[in-house]
């Protein structure tokens, strides 16, 4: 009986890569958000923003390599995005 090796390519180890960062963080964003103790709160903070620097770093690779293409925003969708986002803020007050 012959065994069949499947490997994984380097772009499909980085995608699962950038996605279990992406879920590590949401669960710890989670977890600080439902924290009381402040020492355990700042922890969970830095070590959140290590994952997101991480997560960028995988990010930029697979950019840089043409795995993950972006779309620039128009900035006419972004002032109207950032002017409803803060209308909805005022509104909260």
């Amino acid at each position: 009986m012959q065994q069949q090796t499947n490997s994984l390519t380097e772009q499909q180890i980085m995608n699962d890569a950038l996605s279990s960062e992406k879920q590590i963080i949401s669960a710890y964003g989670t977890f600080l958000a439902e924290s009381t103790c402040e020492n355990l709160r700042s922890e969970m903070a830095k070590i959140i923003n290590d994952k997101q620097q991480i997560q960028f770093e995988i990010f930029n690779a697979m950019k840089q390599k043409g795995w993950y293409n972006v779309k620039n925003a128009n900035l006419n969708d972004v002032m109207t995005a950032a002017q409803k986002y803060q209308t909805m803020q005022q509104n909260m007050q």
